[in-house]
C-alpha cells in the first residue's frame, strides 16, 4: 500500500476542532434544555448508566453557557492541534 504523506496545517485542523466543539456544545445545551429527561437518559447510556440527574444543574446559567463554551472550544482547538502535530510526525 503506498504512503500518503499529505502534511496537515495544525492550526487549521485546531480551527475546525474548536469550531466543531463550540456547535456540539452549542447543540448539546438546546437539547437540554428543550428534553431534559431524554438528554439524561442518553447521557446515562454513555456513562454505562450511571444516573447523572443526581448531579445534573437543575438550573443553567448563562454565566455557564459562556464560560463552557469558551473552555469546550479552547479544549477542543488544543486537542486539534497535537492531533495535527502527531498526525504530521507519524505520517513521516
Amino acid at each position: 500500500m503506498a504512503k500518503n504523506n499529505v502534511s496537515h496545517e495544525p492550526v487549521a485542523i485546531a480551527s475546525a476542532a474548536g469550531a466543531t466543539t463550540a456547535v456540539v456544545f452549542v447543540v448539546c445545551r438546546l437539547a437540554f434544555l428543550l428534553a431534559p429527561e431524554l438528554s439524561l437518559a442518553v447521557a446515562r447510556t454513555w456513562f454505562h448508566g450511571i444516573d447523572i440527574s443526581l448531579i445534573a444543574a437543575q438550573r443553567m446559567v448563562s454565566d455557564g453557557l459562556i464560560l463552557g463554551l469558551v473552555t469546550a472550544t479552547i479544549g477542543g482547538w488544543l486537542v486539534g492541534f497535537v492531533f495535527a502535530k502527531f498526525q504530521n510526525y507519524f505520517a513521516k
